[in-house]
Formats: structure tokens, sequence, C-alpha cells
């Protein structure tokens, strides 16, 4: 027989004065008082305060309790009530001391700190705030994609060939054989085009490129995306439209604590974003690269926020040169391509565009490279045998989250980041 479930989260007590109830959670602080000692229990949900009589055990902070009590109203306690006339029961044998006060308001160190105690010092609420918000950022990318008719796929991270984007890549044995940590799900997500017409993923990603900056990761978690029968790339822009306002929208609704505690503000994601040619970009920054770089990135959104009152900006057009091989190039501009980058708060956040979708076209694309076709013999297979004009994106949700919440580093919306210097914990 199952027992029914008794326990009351922090955050719903208010809602039970006069009940008896059973709360759970760790001990984030306790007061000693000459008459009274308070207990403040942290829980998923929230704080909430405990009153029991002057003395008893003085248990250390972290340490996790079951308690059983009456709620009474108080408009000092957090949420507007306690627990009163309470019994204590230890769950856990006594914690050793966390690596910095987890109760102070503000996170009183620093982000090495941080990162090597990650396992406790994420309780602190500041800083579990937002993964709160990536979570809510996820589940509003699958909901806004699954009501376009999306199917969800889960593509391996162990593949054969090192040949997908140019990038860097992680060898490892694989049984006695050459294998790679894949860079994305790049090919297996347009070969299901084939197979779903609509498909998206999320799942991590690894890139071997020695970057030590403050906004990037050798792995991250990619949003991804592919879909069919689309006229060119702006079929691709409309869709990643609708996924970043359904993003937005669920962190409103699911994270509002989190996005409240850590003051983020969300935008407003424009019914059409703005949208700038590479080559107009160019001409606006006085510039003639092949790429953007980060201090282009960030005068176009300053120019996308005074000229349309936008924090979002598609550039497009980017040169094919700077693309890989399977973009679509742009009809009347070969070595321009079919592709975009959307900046957001001055930084690129998303990279999408067309892809090419004819056999003979690949074959090409490879012969005017150098590259032999060989090594993407299994990747061309889905194009011997039909497929629809598509395109796709990916976005990385660490990055989304940081520019969320104002973090000056990726690593503040990593769980357990891995880079060029982190492997633990």
């Amino acid at each position: 027989m199952i027992r029914p479930a008794t326990r009351v989260l922090a955050a719903e007590l208010a809602a039970h004065a006069g009940e008896s109830v059973e709360v759970c959670g760790w001990l984030h602080r306790r007061r000693a008082l000459k008459s009274v000692t308070f207990l403040i229990l942290r829980d998923r949900s929230g704080l909430a305060q405990v009153v029991l009589p002057a003395g008893g055990e003085d248990l250390p902070e972290e340490t996790v309790l079951r308690v059983r009590g009456t709620v009474v109203p108080d408009s000092a306690a957090p949420g507007g009530a306690e627990v009163a006339r309470a019994e204590v029961e230890v769950l856990s044998s006594r914690a050793a001391p966390p690596p910095f006060d987890l109760y102070r308001p503000a996170v009183p160190a620093s982000l090495p700190t941080v990162l090597d105690h990650a396992p406790v010092a994420l309780r602190h609420p500041l800083l579990r705030a937002p993964y709160e918000i990536g979570a809510a950022s996820v589940a509003g990318f699958r909901a806004a994609l699954d009501g376009l008719g999306f199917t969800e796929i889960h593509t391996p991270k162990v593949v054969s060939s090192a040949t997908e984007s140019g990038a860097n890549v992680f060898a490892l044995d694989w049984f006695g054989r050459r294998a790679y940590l894949a860079q994305s799900p790049q090919f297996f997500k347009q070969a299901m085009v084939g197979v779903f017409e609509r498909v998206y993923e999320t799942g991590p990603v690894f890139r071997a490129e020695p970057h030590d900056t403050a906004r990037h990761l050798a792995q991250y978690t990619s949003l991804d995306a592919e879909l069919g029968f689309v006229r060119d790339h702006r079929d691709v822009m409309a869709v990643l439209r609708t996924a970043v306002a359904g993003m937005t929208a669920a962190v409103a609704e699911r994270a509002q604590r989190a996005v409240q505690a850590l003051g983020a503000v969300l935008p407003e994601v424009p019914e059409e974003i703005p949208s700038l040619h590479f080559a107009e970009a160019m001409e606006l920054l006085g510039a003639d690269e092949p790429d953007l770089s980060p201090e282009h990135e960030r005068r176009l959104s300053r120019w996308a926020l005074e000229e349309h009152g936008s924090e979002f900006l598609y550039v497009t057009g980017y040169p094919m040169a700077k693309r890989p091989f399977y973009t679509h190039p742009e009809p009347g501009r070969p070595a321009c391509s079919n592709s975009f980058d959307l900046l957001f708060r001055g930084l690129e956040l998303v990279t999408g565009g067309q892809r090419l979708h004819r056999i003979e076209d690949y074959e090409a694309a490879l012969a005017a490279r150098g590259e032999p076709r060989e090594p993407y013999a299994g990747y061309l297979q889905s194009f011997a045998h039909g497929m629809p004009p598509h395109g796709g994106f990916a976005l990385g949700l660490e990055r989304w989250t940081a520019r969320l919440t104002g973090a000056d580093n990726i690593r503040r919306t990593t769980l357990f980041p891995r880079d060029l210097h982190r492997l633990t914990p």
C-alpha cells in the first residue's frame, strides 16, 4: 500500500494556515535567540521558517531535516507563514561546512571557487537561478517546435568521421577504431528531414577549439532544428523567431522567481526581427572582413536597438568562404550564402541557413573545396534518395542564458563546465 504524501513545500505554507504539515529540506540558517530558535529550511520552492524553543541541538547548516508542525501566519516570515510547535528529524549525517555561507543574500565567492565546489555551491539561490531559467528555456523551445509539427530526435555523439565543418574535434578510441565526439547533429538532423520533414534536438556538442574566453566552451548544449520544404533561409528565420519567442514566454511563466532574484530583464521578441545583409553590415561598420568580430557584433546590436528598438538582429548573406560546404549559395550572388546569424544583446547566439539538397550540388561543392567524396559517403546517401529543400539552425543554450541573466562569463550558466583547462568536478 502506498502511503499518501504529506509533504508541503515552503512556497505552499501560507495556503495551509492552521494545519499540521510536514516540510523537508536543508538547514539554510540557524538563529538562536534568548527565548527562541529559528530554523530557516530551504527546499526546491524557497525558504520556510521553523520556530523552536530556545536551546536544542546545534545542527550545522546544510544538514537535511524533516520538520512536522503547525502552520501559523506571520508576515515577517518568508512567504508569510511559519511552522510552529515543531518536531525536527535529522535525515542526513551532520553536514560539513560549505565553501562559503550559502545563507548570505549575495555570493561571497569567486567564480573558480564556485566551479570547484559546484555540487554544494549551486545550492545558493542566486547560483541555481540561471539553471532554472535554462530549463524553462528548453521547455519553451520544445513546446514552440512541437506546436509547429516538429519531431524530437536524439542522435549519436560519437561519430566515425571528423569532417563536419572544419572545426577541431576530440578523437577517442572506439574498441580499437578511431572515432570522434560529434561537433553537432548536423548530418543526422538533415538526414531525418527525409524521414520526418521537421526535427529538433537538444543535447551536448563538442568543439576542440583552444579558445579561453568568457563566451566559449569545449562542451555546450545545442538546441538544433531542421525543416524541409523551405523556400529559402527566411523560412528558417521565421521558425527561429517563433522558437525564441516561445523560450522567452516559458521563462516568464516557469522561472519567474529566478528572473526576479537575478533582476533579469526579459526581451520583447519583435513579430519580425530586423535583418541586415552582411554586405550592408560591412558598409555600416566601415569594414571589409570575411566575418564579424565580437566588437562588430556589439556595434550592430547597438544599431538594431537604436534604429529598430530590437535587441535581436539577423545578419544574412555571410560569405560562402566562411560557411560549411553544405550551405546553399545566394541566388545571383554565388559568393554569398543563404545563411544567417542571430545577434542578441551584442553576441552571436544562433547560426543557421538553407542547405544544399541535390546530390550533384554536394559533389560539386566538395570538388570545389578539394575535398574527397569518400569520407562523406554515408552523409551523401540521404541526398541520393531525394531530399526536399531544407534548412535549420543551432542555438547555444548557455549563451542564451548568459545574455538573459547578464552573466559576465558563460561558465556561470553552465553546469560543470568543460573548457580548455577544466575537466572536474
